[in-house]
């Protein structure tokens, strides 16, 4: 398997931290230059139908693209511990706090970098308006999070998964604007802190 990533790029990271989790050494790594156009070109498309990263290419020429789709492939390969969940309810409760983890607060942030970090405007065209409203939203989704984490330790289960995976990357991207957690969401500052201290949190940085 080939896994075509970009370093510090928050969808390859996910997958990268995914892999340390799982303890996965074994997957061929190629870092694409997305500065310089790497995945847009011809062969790379071909490769993946569209210009992004993560992708993940089988032995039999199969490309997965999607950093979740390609966790999960990943989950069966490597079935050890355990991230998507050991029965149907737990896999519910996990996929739900990984959907919300990723629609208010991960993506949010994600474009709030996008649009509002100088340096990747040469990736884009910025909308400064964008990059307000998403903070704003992740930053509303907070107090969630913070509720769930003083019940449970960790988000999803009672161990770490990929829905904490998701929202710790996600948390962590927006450093590049300066984006903490607010005080007052202390059970959050107390699991951003656990997941900083897992050998996984510099995966694909």
């Amino acid at each position: 398997m080939i896994l075509y990533e970009s370093r510090r790029a928050p969808n390859p990271r996910r997958v990268r931290w995914f892999m340390a989790e799982k303890g996965a050494d074994d997957i061929e790594i190629v870092d694409l230059d997305l500065f310089g156009g790497a995945h847009k070109t011809e062969e790379y498309l071909a490769r993946t139908g569209v210009p992004q990263v993560p992708a993940l290419t089988l032995d039999d020429g199969t490309t997965i693209t999607e950093s979740v789709a390609i966790c999960r492939y990943l989950e069966a390969v490597y079935p050890e511990p355990n991230m998507f969940g050991r029965d149907p309810k737990e896999a519910a409760v996990i996929e739900m706090w990984l959907r919300r983890a990723e629609m208010l607060a991960a993506n949010p942030l994600m474009q709030a970098v996008r649009h509002g970090h100088p340096a990747l405007a040469a990736l884009e065209t910025q909308v400064a308006e964008v990059s307000a409203n998403n903070r704003q939203q992740a930053e509303r989704s907070l107090a969630l999070f913070d509720r769930r984490l003083g019940e449970s330790r960790w988000l999803g289960a009672d161990r770490v998964t990929l829905a904490d995976g998701v929202l710790f990357i996600g948390i962590d991207f927006a450093r590049l604007l300066k984006f903490q957690i607010p005080e007052q969401h202390q059970n959050l500052t107390r699991w951003f802190a656990a997941m900083r201290e897992r050998p996984s949190a510099g995966a694909g940085t």
